[in-house]
């Protein structure tokens, strides 16, 4: 069990969504860093699917009642147990009675603790993900508060091969990582003012030529509007060639709109369902970690790729956490 300390900014239970149910209105919500998530529950021995905490911009206290084996990857918030530094992007024994202690962002927006076993919750609509607005989901549909306990669930056998990995080598120390961690390659830049790959929307040639151009030619500010929604984006306004009225139609995580006032918004985890703004751009699946990890006051720059090239992308980096998973058992076996 996880005893909440202090919450954070804004901690919640996280899984990879609720799909299957938009079409019945129900928002997806999930990881805003799926990538970020995946990994930790690699690195713990779980099915990519576990819930994870994730941590926003400032980070939580937490009480380890009981031995663990976890991750944290994503943004860097200044993790420390009992007071010194630890790293992300590699496996970690904790042992129990340690303090887990987040600060401030160092790099990106978020970060997602992973726990060998997952956290224990109950399923709402085949998903463990927190949706804030419905209050579903997750630990009591809320964000985390003083107090909160959270119970783990039962280790695979993955995760007890990698737990014993790390107890053999564990000495008199509270805490160990592993001597191993993933690929510097495969770990996104969580840097400010990143640039953003997207591919066409459904209504670009419909925007006039001026503001093609600006979208990619300018950068735009992560305002302090922004939430798990949407990015809300300040910069050159972006309209269309001549008016038109458009039929509401389903949209995505990573779907650029563009409302009256010119000023785009990125739709990210809990992104409504359907959406009747002009849609400029879809953001490449490969890049959705460095939009999630963008925080308020950055700036985004957006670059223009092909659909072939953004499933090339993704492709190549599925073939590469296929061998990265295919690593971590033969270093644990």
């Amino acid at each position: 069990m996880l005893k909440i300390k202090k919450p954070g900014l804004l901690s919640s239970i996280q899984d990879l969504g609720r799909t299957g149910f938009q079409k019945f209105g129900v928002i997806a919500s999930g990881a805003m860093d799926p990538f970020a998530h995946r990994m930790a529950n690699l690195l713990t021995g779980n099915a990519e699917n576990e819930p994870t905490l994730e941590i926003t911009m400032l980070g939580p206290t937490i009480i380890f009642e009981e031995d663990a084996l976890i991750s944290i990857c994503g943004g860097d918030l200044s993790p420390a147990i009992n007071s010194v530094p630890v790293r992300s992007w590699r496996s970690i024994f904790v042992k129990k009675g340690s303090e887990l202690k987040f600060g401030y962002t160092q790099s990106g927006c978020r970060a997602y603790l992973a726990v060998a076993g997952g956290f224990s919750v109950s399923e709402v609509m085949k998903s463990k993900a927190t949706y804030l607005r419905a209050g579903i989901g997750g630990y009591e549909g809320r964000a985390l508060k003083a107090g909160d306990q959270l119970v783990l669930g039962t280790p695979s056998d993955q995760s007890d091969r990698m737990t014993e990995y790390l107890i053999q080598q564990l000495q008199n120390q509270s805490f160990l990582e592993s001597d191993w961690s993933i690929t510097p390659e495969l770990i996104p830049n969580t840097e400010s003012n990143p640039f953003i790959r997207f591919t066409k929307g459904r209504q670009f040639e419909l925007f006039s030529k001026e503001s093609q151009q600006k979208l990619i030619g300018a950068a735009f500010d992560v305002t302090a509007q922004s939430d798990r929604m949407g990015y809300r984006l300040k910069g050159p306004a972006l309209s269309l060639s001549e008016p038109a009225e458009l039929i509401s139609e389903a949209v995505n995580f990573g779907s650029i709109q563009v409302p009256p006032d010119g000023n785009p918004i990125v739709l990210l985890a809990d992104r409504q369902t359907t959406g009747g703004y002009p849609k400029i751009g879809q953001v490449a699946f490969v890049d959705l970690p460095l939009l999630a990890q963008a925080k308020p006051g950055d700036k985004l720059r957006f670059v223009e790729i092909s659909h072939e090239k953004a499933q090339h992308l993704y492709l190549e980096r599925e073939w590469k956490l296929k061998e990265l998973k295919q690593g971590i058992y033969l270093k644990t076996r």
